[in-house]
């Protein structure tokens, strides 16, 4: 059976793309979230744990902080080792809940069905931020080995707003009466579009961008005691982000993935049985554009593999960038 060519073009003219808000291009710098991170034991097991002598002198320890002395030290193959990390928001409280991740560290072959013990979650600067504890879901169900579908993998686990948080991360979004938007996607030509957007809706000259990705807005005088509304009113500002033109290539999957109106400038190249020709800005009768370029390999017989190929061997005359997957 022939793999077909799945193509996927996305428009990136500046005529049909939509005007987005603010808010979704973009966030406010100081306002990010951190990384945490703590090392816990998970129990309850099926004897799928870790066990030996690491593990025993965890459980040991747990217990003996909790004021009960043992004789003998707990053997115990129920038990497993585990990395416990989640990301905080910025501007989170005290009190709300994160969602939590877990992978075994030790040998253990299985967190199914166990118990993450109350695990201290610290920042990198070793102060802990939040506590987690919960029941460790390893998703999905066992299949028979008759199925193409892949089997649930064991060793690691999410336990959904399994942390509390203990101590909020300062957030500060405001330096010298100014706040800056960084881009999710660095554009000089967004960066721009931003600026002259935002002075555009306040019909003032507040902003201007200092790089591809940062977009200085000062807090006008009126705003000064109510920083929250001007911040809310800059999210809901509109602008059209330019985007450059790409092409994405998944050679396993034979898709293409085209973002922008992807012109060719005049070649000729010759690949098995096929001789490919440009001239004059044409491939036939067409516009020279990837598009068109992919739709007559097609019609002539082309293969998933041989326009990849193609396309990899006339990137020199292709106005954009390829990524290769």
């Amino acid at each position: 059976m022939k793999k077909k060519l799945i193509i996927i073009i996305l428009m990136a003219l500046s005529l049909t793309v939509l005007s987005v808000r603010l808010k979704d291009i973009s966030n406010f710098r100081g306002a990010r979230d951190n990384q945490l991170f703590g090392i816990g034991l998970v129990t309850g097991l099926d004897g799928t744990g870790d066990g030996g002598e690491v593990i025993s002198e965890m459980l040991d320890n747990m217990i003996n902080n909790l004021g009960i002395n043992l004789t003998q030290q707990i053997e115990s193959d129920n038990t497993a080792i585990v990395m416990v990390y989640a990301d905080i928001p910025p501007f989170y409280k005290q009190g709300m809940r994160l969602d939590v991740n877990v992978a075994a560290i030790g040998d253990s072959d299985s967190l199914e069905n166990g118990v993450l013990i109350q695990t201290p979650l610290y920042g990198a600067d070793n102060r802990v931020y939040a506590v987690a504890q919960g029941n460790v879901l390893t998703g999905g169900a066992n299949i028979n080995n008759s199925s193409n579908l892949q089997d649930k993998y064991q060793v690691v686990g999410s336990i959904p707003e399994g942390a509390i948080i203990e101590r909020e991360i300062p957030s500060n979004i405001i330096d010298e009466d100014s706040v800056t938007l960084n881009l999710k996607a660095p554009d000089f030509t967004t960066a721009s579009r931003v600026a002259m957007a935002i002075n555009n809706t306040l019909s003032r000259d507040i902003s201007k961008a200092q790089d591809a990705a940062s977009i200085k807005v000062e807090i006008p005088a009126m705003f000064k005691d109510d920083v929250i509304s001007f911040l809310a009113m800059l999210e809901e500002i509109e602008v059209k982000p330019d985007q450059a033109s790409k092409i994405i290539i998944n050679q396993r999957t034979g898709t293409v993935v085209l973002g922008g109106n992807i012109e060719i400038e005049d070649f000729t190249v010759s690949y098995g049985n096929f001789v490919i020709s440009v001239e004059n800005g044409k491939i036939g009768e067409q516009k020279a554009n990837i598009q068109n370029l992919i739709q007559a390999l097609k019609a002539a017989g082309a293969l998933p593999q041989d326009i990849i190929s193609i396309i990899e061997a006339i990137e020199p005359h292709i106005y954009a960038e390829i990524v290769v997957m």
